[in-house]
């Protein structure tokens, strides 16, 4: 089919990325819906569902054939995602009908007389198209509004609540109907800002929202099965089915995955225990993130095993100040802590010290020579080490303070 002297597919594809930015222009300008969306997913979700139609009115055009369920899949991932984050069923629709105006005037602005045929078979296949997208991404609208308003999602919310009250698994499905999982992988999750949750307006709502839409996919996809979580745009908990014991480094990278796909620090504990047990973890995973930020440790998944010294020194004890007692002699030089903190948590690289604390390499080592001169305590010695890392975590622990705070 030729319009203009040119084919209208290939006219299409080559202005597929010019159409693209030209309707990005006029959604905002004219749908208030989609000017209170971030600019990240404007150009990225919206810009690519845009490309997408106009590459797929190319194929329609050229092969004749109607489009399937197949072709407009990303469409209807486009609206679900759309109904999460609360924005109109008609500001969709608007934008595509918009798409649909502009393409149009793309391929027909320069017919001639003699093609009359060829514009009314064009309009007849975009007649077409824009009637399976419209039908297509209702459908998946409404059954989105529906899953998160429906009896299946309040299902998982009443098992979710049974597993935190620990309840035995027969008390659990004789009162939601659901049997939980023989094992459940309990994910305490600490979520820092995305930048667009700064903004003012809507945006930083649907932004927070996109956020946990995107967390949410990362952990149903670990398992196959959709996680029981309650997120908000802070953190919060995640229980995760799984038959045996996890290979962990496969959740750490769940953990950088998430993390990725959500354009922000993700700070994660784990255990893995029955339903009965859950409580329990959580309030574990609750005390080694605790421990985890006190101690200034950067994001990432930690288990009770990566800081068994510090959950240990930070339970009850009368030995705690007597530990804590060690690094008195430092309490009117929190430059000194500092470095020592910064020292043992760089394994004892002087280098690595000096660039984290931007000093000269010498400055960490005449600094580390005060700290033992001060305290009788070198890290450098295998007897002193332990005790200096204990020193430490007692002095969190009691509230002394923390290095350089």
């Amino acid at each position: 089919m030729r319009i203009g002297g040119r084919p209208v597919a290939a006219r299409l594809r080559a202005g597929a990325p010019r159409l693209t930015r030209e309707v990005l222009d006029r959604l905002p300008a004219e749908l208030p819906a989609y000017a209170a969306l971030p600019a990240e997913e404007l150009g990225g979700d919206i810009a690519e569902i845009v490309q997408h139609t106009v590459r797929l009115f190319a194929d329609v055009v050229e092969g004749r054939l109607a489009a399937c369920d197949a072709d407009l899949a990303p469409q209807c991932a486009s609206a679900a995602q759309r109904a999460e984050e609360g924005v109109p069923l008609d500001a969709i629709l608007t934008a595509y009908q918009i798409g649909v105006e502009m393409c149009w005037r793309e391929t027909t602005g320069q017919a001639r007389p003699e093609e009359l045929g060829d514009v009314l078979v064009l309009f007849a296949d975009l007649l077409g198209l824009q009637r399976a997208i419209v039908a297509a991404v209702s459908a998946a609208y409404l059954e989105a509004r529906r899953s998160l308003e429906g009896p299946e999602q309040s299902g998982r919310h009443a098992l979710f609540a049974a597993l935190l009250a620990g309840e035995s698994a027969d008390t659990v499905a004789g009162r939601t109907g659901v049997r939980p999982a023989a094992r459940y992988l309990v994910l305490t999750l600490v979520l820092a800002a995305h930048p667009d949750e700064a903004r003012p307006g809507p945006c930083a709502a649907i932004a927070a929202r996109r956020k946990l839409r995107r967390i949410r996919q990362a952990l149903d996809g670990f398992t196959g099965h959709p996680a029981l979580t309650a997120l908000d745009p802070g953190g919060g908990t995640a229980l995760l089915p799984v038959d045996a014991a996890p290979d962990w480094p496969k959740v750490r990278a769940l953990i950088a995955h998430a993390a990725d796909a959500a354009d922000t620090a993700i700070t994660a504990a784990a255990a893995l225990t029955e339903p009965t047990g859950i409580p329990d973890a959580v309030d574990r995973n609750t005390e080694v993130i605790r421990l985890i930020r006190s101690s200034g440790r950067g994001p990432g998944l930690y288990l009770l095993t990566d800081v068994l010294l510090d959950y240990q020194l930070s339970r009850p004890s009368a030995a705690l100040a007597g530990l804590a007692g060690l690094l008195t002699p430092l309490d009117r030089r929190p430059e000194l802590l500092l470095t020592l903190e910064t020292y043992l948590t760089h394994g004892r690289d002087r280098r690595a010290t000096a660039a984290t604390l931007h000093l000269h390499p010498n400055t960490v080592d005449y600094r580390i020579r005060r700290v033992t001169g001060l305290t009788g305590l070198s890290p450098n010695r295998v007897e002193d080490l332990h005790r200096l890392n204990a020193a430490l975590v007692a002095r969190r622990t009691l509230g002394a303070g923390t290095p350089g705070g």
